[in-house]
């Protein structure tokens, strides 16, 4: 039996990163705010409280903080003629359940891309010619330039606390700090991380080549702190469970330790969890949302909730799947290119060399999830793309996030997997090795998309989304050409030995392995609405009562962690509702 409840002003799907930026920036303008969130609720008490959440087989390994794919999953094929078959069991990325998100169980590190990165296109021809853009490679311009965001990265960056060094303050260079990166109008609101042993090594070996290393901008607490909205922060204690992991300690930035407390407190703010919302529903016209309809769990229904204003802040692929299922935007069609609802789907492309070092202990289970030492003279800004035969970049960085007994444990090449060995092996080995590894961009690709499944259904009878991916020769001579930077500093280093991983000419995607969970995309901002399924505001183009939020915006994927960038839209898209959208509800063009 369905129902229907009192209406709201605005309903917000998901109540992670975005879900609660919007939420609050909203709520301090007085409008009724509805979120609703597919999982479970989730507070630093009880649900983070030590010795609880240190379970490294209930969170690290059965990922209790992730989905479940027999309640939300995908279809995935590499090819168009493959036959997509269901993801039944999480591994290549991890989508987080509950409130929070995602925002719980991530590492804390944040970035800002490159100036360059918001305009890629427009720089590749500018300065390598438009031939070098492969004609399977769709990759776009945002629609914002990186002067127009930085006030935007700035806010979000003090209101998550983030700790690290500015390379580039207005224009002067700063010693220390990346000095590659686009100009920040101030430096960071937290001092770097402590450098540890591996950080050491790395600093001194990159330095020595010529390169410029510089500390990882990190979400974890280097001092206590408070933020704009009297959230409290308080210094990381190292305790090495950060990554799929709540913190214990306030320590790490999460919408828990940010945000959602403060937006607790306001009295025309509500949420309901185990809220699935099944659909977007659209006006006889189709041209504004009249609200959504979701399932509750807990009573077994249909709701229907009315809205004048919805905002999708759920996670890249569950925005892009609502806006296919709910008729926001024309699909992409591969074949003809036309269409704009899941085009431009693009993943991560990584890759590392770890060191095994007898004389030197890290001591790995004192660490943090963003502790580390960068290079960024790789990156997009740096790297001659004609020269090269790739379009693309990377950060090169070492640093340990972890020690945990059942997946933080690294053995040299040829050890068993197994037995006695293995275990003198661990006993042999447990701290004495670091690693080196290569984050970099993926390009988008014509037949690389999200669309319907035409096959399997999901348990409430909607098509699942299916996912067409593979790893495209130019990513790969990108990995490549790190392996070839990165190598020699590590033999610099002078390691009893060591061993490296990256994708090789042939590579295919492989859903099994975890690789990073900075799927972006299908949901592509941009100036023109036969290009772009949402304009330079996140608005959606067809229902300027629709706003779209999150790293599906992104045309192609940077070569950084997408957190920052998703954080600063947000702020972006809440300004422009807030100062354009509410005097005055149209296409803000």
């Amino acid at each position: 039996m369905a129902r229907t409840d009192p209406k709201k002003e605005v309903v917000i799907v998901g109540l992670g990163w975005t879900g609660s930026i919007l939420g609050i920036e909203l709520a301090k303008e007085g409008l009724d705010i509805l979120a609703l969130e597919r999982g479970p609720d989730r507070s630093t008490v009880p649900d983070f409280q030590y010795p609880n959440v240190i379970d490294e087989l209930k969170y690290g390994i059965r990922y209790g903080f992730m989905q479940k794919p027999r309640n939300s999953t995908i279809t995935v094929r590499r090819t168009l003629d493959e036959t997509a078959l269901p993801m039944r069991k999480l591994g290549s990325f991890l989508p987080g359940d509950g409130v929070g998100g995602a925002g719980i169980h991530w590492n804390g590190q944040t970035w800002r891309p490159m100036a360059e990165e918001f305009r890629l296109r427009s720089y590749v021809e500018e300065n390598f010619g438009a031939d070098l853009i492969d004609e399977e490679m769709t990759i776009q311009d945002w629609g914002v330039s990186y002067e127009e965001l930085e006030p935007y990265f700035d806010r979000f960056e003090y209101m998550a606390g983030i700790a690290g060094q500015a390379g580039n303050i207005n224009g002067e260079i700063q010693p220390g700090g990346n000095p590659f990166e686009a100009p920040r109008s101030r430096g960071y609101p937290m001092p770097p991380m402590p450098e540890q042993t591996d950080m050491r090594l790395f600093r001194e070996a990159a330095s020595a080549m010529g390169y410029h290393p510089f500390p990882r901008p990190a979400a974890n607490a280097t001092q206590a702190y408070t933020n704009e909205y009297g959230m409290q922060l308080c210094p990381c204690n190292y305790c090495g469970f950060c990554e799929r992991y709540g913190c214990i300690n306030y320590s790490k930035s999460s919408p828990q330790t940010c945000i959602l407390d403060a937006l607790k407190r306001y009295e025309n703010f509500s949420y309901r969890v185990n809220s699935e919302v099944l659909r977007v529903n659209l006006a006889a016209d189709g041209q504004t949302a009249t609200g959504v309809t979701y399932w509750d769990e807990e009573a077994q229904e249909e709701v229907t909730q009315p809205a004048d204003m919805v905002i999708l802040a759920a996670y890249q692929l569950h925005n892009v799947h609502l806006m296919l299922l709910s008729g926001i935007g024309e699909p992409y069609n591969p074949q003809t290119g036309e269409g704009v609802t899941g085009k431009n789907y693009s993943y991560q492309m990584n890759g590392g060399t770890t060191l095994f070092f007898r004389d030197h202990n890290f001591n790995p289970f004192a660490a943090a999830g963003s502790s580390g030492v960068s290079i960024d003279d790789f990156a997009i800004n740096q790297i001659d793309f004609a020269a090269e035969g790739f379009i693309g970049g990377s950060y090169i960085t070492a640093g340990l996030s972890n020690g945990q007994p059942i997946r933080g444990i690294s053995l040299p090449e040829g050890t068993p997997g197994w037995g006695a060995e293995w275990k003198q092996a661990i006993g042999e080995w447990y701290g004495h090795s670091m690693s080196i590894g290569s984050h970099g961009s993926n390009m988008a690709y014509r037949d690389c998309y999200l669309d319907l499944d035409p096959t399997y259904t999901d348990r409430h009878g909607r098509p699942l989304m299916r996912m067409t991916f593979d790893w495209k020769a130019n990513d790969i001579r990108m990995t490549q050409f790190m392996r070839r930077q990165i190598e020699p500093i590590a033999q610099s280093m002078n390691p009893d030995s060591w061993r490296s991983s990256y994708k090789s000419e042939g590579a295919r995607y492989d859903i099994r392995p975890y690789q990073t969970t900075h799927n972006v995309g299908g949901a592509i901002m941009g100036t023109d609405p036969n290009t772009s399924a949402v304009n330079r505001y996140l608005q959606a183009w067809g229902q300027h009562n629709v706003f779209v939020l999150g790293a599906g915006a992104f045309p192609q994927n940077i070569q950084y962690n997408p957190t920052g960038a998703v954080g600063a839209l947000a702020y972006w898209a809440a300004d422009a509702i807030v100062n354009d959208y509410l005097p005055d509800p149209r296409p803000l063009v």
